[in-house]
């Protein structure tokens, strides 16, 4: 008689949502922030349902190891699309490949060193294999902040395939409907060459307040416009009566 046993994978909640080390630099945190914040309307356009998921310096599990965490790649900021933003009414503590079953489309990487450990690529241990062999993401980024630079990848067949720029220096990602390149500016108190998003068409996308500050410009200009032909219209009214007209005959 033949056993069968029924062998159970551990879910998102019974695995280690961190492996312990720190964020490499202060600004790590404040560009996955931006990378969020400007393309959420994007996003948004692109899944009404709102399901997509998108992971910030969070672990991927694409195997079982010893330890655990051993079998995960945190990418500093990745793009699912088309699945929950919540699981059960959970919010994720990491993104476990054998519970999703879907990609990530969009990985990037950080650069904080030389460059050596996200360009890797040693089976099983190097983050280049893993998103490129393993967990087959079609877009891989790595931002070097300290050289103003980002490299882009495309998985093409089996294997990633450098990008070239287009005449605006961005990289097209079509699916997300975006373009991904360096600017230059400031951004909470730091003027540093970040890495951003633009429309197709080239627009920079903006950030949550620079939306806001925008809508409140438009505002103040229609009610602008909307005093003045009141004003006007008044004027017009007065030299009528003055005339001998009656403005509501």
């Amino acid at each position: 008689m033949t056993t069968i046993v029924k062998l159970t994978l551990p879910d998102h909640t019974q695995l280690p949502e961190s492996n312990g080390e720190f964020v490499k630099n202060f600004q790590e945190h404040p560009q996955s922030v931006l990378l969020t914040d400007t393309i959420a309307p994007i996003l948004d356009r692109i899944h009404p349902d709102g399901n997509y998921c998108i992971g910030q310096d969070s672990g991927i599990y694409w195997r079982l190891a010893e330890p655990l965490e051993k079998g995960a790649e945190a990418p500093d900021w990745f793009y699912v699309p088309n699945v929950p933003a919540t699981l059960d009414g959970v919010v994720r503590r990491s993104y476990v490949m054998w519970q999703e079953y879907i990609s990530p489309l969009l990985a990037l990487e950080f650069v904080s060193g030389n460059g050596s450990e996200e360009r890797d690529r040693t089976p099983i241990k190097g983050k280049f294999w893993v998103y490129e062999q393993a967990i087959r993401i079609p877009y891989y980024g790595i931002y070097e902040v300290e050289k103003a630079s980002i490299e882009m990848y495309q998985l093409v067949g089996e294997s990633y395939v450098l990008m070239s720029p287009n005449d605006r220096g961005h990289y097209e990602i079509l699916p997300m409907q975006v373009e991904i390149g360096i600017w230059q500016g400031l951004y909470q108190n730091m003027n540093l060459p970040w890495l951003r998003w633009w429309d197709l068409e080239g627009n920079l996308l903006l950030t949550g307040s620079d939306r806001a500050d925008l809508e409140q410009q438009r505002t103040y200009l229609e009610k602008q416009r909307a005093d003045t032909a009141e004003q006007k219209l008044a004027e017009l009214e007065a030299k009528m009566r003055s005339l001998g007209i009656d403005p509501s005959a």
